[in-house]
């Protein structure tokens, strides 16, 4: 009879070496449920059971210096997080498959549909389901660590994990967000958010040459984590 995979022994594995390799956030999902909803080929994820969630922490001083709009030193650092990430799942991914089992890394921000922000899938989805945090009142995931401040990659692989746990709602009475959106698309509920008006708003901040790409940071900037939230973790 097979050895059963030991999930734990494979999860603390890989959490040391991703820790090592720079990740600040680590969390592990099944995707099962949720297949349908990630755009690859059936083929390329037919065994692909797990996603490990990475995050990586963005600076604080270079966000200091957005307030109402975004600026030029957030848009560069924002891509270089993006690379460091892309550079870190593709280590994982090697490790993976080093011991014998499938990995996919996917990319940290390649956007398929701007106008719809879909993407291969929603690293932020598969955040939450790892337990990394929780959706908050600003459409974005948010830690008890470091709040909005961080950046996401995902690694599909079938090698086998014990689960991360979801978080409950940990925003509390917290809405520095709310007052702080230029878009006013911020509302008190999360399944409220004005993704339209969201849009709009860093569209406008496209043509006027603010950033090349459509990102804003102003609610990034004020959701930094404790104490400015009451986490349940």
């Amino acid at each position: 009879m097979p050895k059963l995979p030991d999930k734990n022994k494979n999860y603390q594995t890989l959490k040391k070496f991703c820790q090592k390799s720079g990740a600040d956030f680590f969390g592990v999902a099944d995707i099962r449920p949720i297949k349908e909803t990630i755009v690859l080929s059936k083929k390329l994820i037919s065994s692909l059971d797990y996603a490990i969630s990475l995050g990586v922490k963005l600076s604080r001083g270079v966000l200091e210096d957005v307030e109402d709009k975004p600026t030029r030193l957030y848009f560069h650092h924002y891509r270089t997080v993006n690379v460091c990430l892309d550079q870190l799942a593709l280590g994982v991914a090697r490790f993976i498959e080093d011991k014998g089992f499938r990995a996919v890394p996917i990319a940290a921000s390649q956007i398929l549909d701007w106008q719809k922000q879909s993407a291969h899938l929603s690293h932020k989805r598969l955040a939450i389901l790892s337990g990394l945090g929780w959706l908050g009142r600003n459409n974005l995931l948010v830690t008890a660590k470091a709040g909005s401040q961080l950046r996401l990659v995902t690694i599909l692989t079938d090698m086998p994990f014990k689960l991360d746990k979801e978080q409950s709602f940990g925003c509390g009475d917290c809405r520095l967000c709310i007052n702080a959106c230029p878009a006013e698309a911020i509302k008190d509920a999360p399944e409220n958010f004005d993704h339209q008006a969201c849009f709009l708003k860093l569209k406008e901040f496209q043509r006027e040459k603010l950033v090349d790409q459509y990102i804003c940071g102003v609610c990034v900037q004020v959701c930094k984590g404790k104490p400015n939230i009451r986490a349940q973790a």
